[in-house]
């Protein structure tokens, strides 16, 4: 029996794909017949060929990423034709044109043929929940369902920049005293490795008693010299064992701990949760969602561990009845006060999706502010731990110089 590949159509015209095996091609028409299928085209299937894993497409496809940016071009172009007039499946092989990323062409492109199959535009993205999250599907849905798409993406698209640029403005803050950071430490190693030593010798010969400083500091280059191995695989196991208790549960919740009671830095992480939980919830109010499944996608899309569970109470108290602003203003020690009196303003007058839209914009403003402040505190604090370890290595080595002097005296 031989394998074959055809591609042909069902009752319903529907393009299929089906690999069969078969004594020949006849054989293979015989249970397309059987299966209501009719052939356009049979070719012979093959198990393994260097020709399929050696594909560039196969490969661009791979190694290629979706990236924020290109996703919130895709949902405001998206909203944009199809606000113009154009069909959803126009608009996406549009799409599929312009982009050069081959990950989203292949995806647009798929998602086109699902519509042409008859699904739904939010069933067919539910097929790659990593580049559309459950937020993205259940706006798409809400649109559909409320014969507003192209609001439904409009407004979507917003939220996902704002979102994107607030991730940004935080990520920007904190690139330049990681990076001053990782050279201080690297140039610590090495003085340690190769330039105490030399030190290290002398004070040695001399014979002289050595200050408590100089002798940890010699301690320490003579270990990490005799045990220069050791010492790398040591400093390569911390960071890989902080990135991996960052995937533990333990591990998220005493590092969202610390980044929530962290001075400075606290305050603008409680800022922005609110201004994540704001926005979100406002889309998807905004777009027509229920209160109950808006706040169990936000409870996803929230990151820091000790927000979620505030989110999933308040779920489970409006289903019972209680206002959504209660459960807020009583967790005013992450949620600042503001946020559940906004949302309790926005329930006595029935805009509760404007009123979050506004303490949306009000915390992404704060934060952008405290980011562009942010680098003039850190600085500072830079300069003085930076001048504090250049200090004490310098101190270790002159105070035995002094020592050697009134020996010599």
């Amino acid at each position: 029996m031989n394998k074959f590949t055809y591609i042909g159509k069902d009752e319903s015209g529907h393009q299929v794909t089906r690999t069969v095996e078969a004594t020949d091609r006849f054989g293979v028409y015989d249970l397309a017949r059987d299966n209501g299928h009719v052939v356009d085209s049979v070719v012979s299937a093959k198990n393994f060929s260097f020709k399929k894993i050696l594909n560039v497409d196969n490969i661009n496809y791979f190694i290629s990423r979706v990236k924020g940016d290109e996703l919130v071009m895709l949902t405001r172009n998206l909203g944009s034709m199809i606000d113009a007039g154009l069909p959803l499946s126009r608009a996406l092989s549009v799409i599929e044109r312009q982009s050069s990323n081959p990950r989203l062409k292949r995806i647009i492109k798929d998602v086109a043929d699902r519509i042409q199959r008859g699904d739904q535009f939010h069933e067919a993205l539910r097929a790659y929940p990593k580049v559309f999250n459950n937020l993205y599907v259940s706006m798409i849905k809400a649109g559909e369902e409320g014969g507003s798409l192209s609001g439904a993406l409009q407004i979507l698209g917003t939220q996902m920049e704002k979102s994107s640029n607030l991730k940004k403005r935080i990520k920007g803050a904190m690139i330049y005293p990681a990076i001053v950071m990782t050279i201080m430490v690297i140039i610590g190693i090495l003085m340690m490795m190769f330039v105490m030593p030399s030190i290290t010798d002398t004070f040695k010969s001399l014979e002289v008693d050595l200050p408590t400083t100089t002798t940890i500091l010699i301690a320490v280059s003579d270990f990490m010299v005799a045990n220069t191995i050791l010492t790398l695989a040591a400093m390569l196991g911390v960071v890989v064992g902080f990135v991996y208790a960052l995937r533990t549960k333990a591990g998220r919740y005493i590092f969202h701990w610390c980044i929530i009671h962290a001075p400075v830095i606290g305050t603008m992480t409680k800022e922005t949760n609110a201004a994540r939980t704001a926005r979100t919830l406002s889309s998807l109010l905004g777009s027509g969602v229920d209160v109950i499944q808006a706040l169990n996608i936000t409870e996803e899309v929230l990151q820091n561990v000790h927000y979620k569970p505030i989110i999933k109470e308040a779920a489970t108290r409006v289903e019972k009845g209680t206002a959504l602003s209660e459960t807020f203003v009583e967790h005013k020690k992450l949620y600042p006060i503001l946020v559940g009196e906004m949302i309790l303003v926005g329930e006595e007058t029935g805009r509760i999706s404007q009123m979050l839209e506004e303490l949306a914009i009000f915390y992404e403003n704060e934060v952008e502010r405290k980011t562009k402040d942010l680098s003039t505190i850190i600085e500072p604090l830079l300069m003085v731990v930076i001048g504090g370890t250049v200090g004490f290595f310098a101190l270790a080595m002159i105070a035995p110089i002094y020592s050697i002097s009134d020996s010599i005296g």
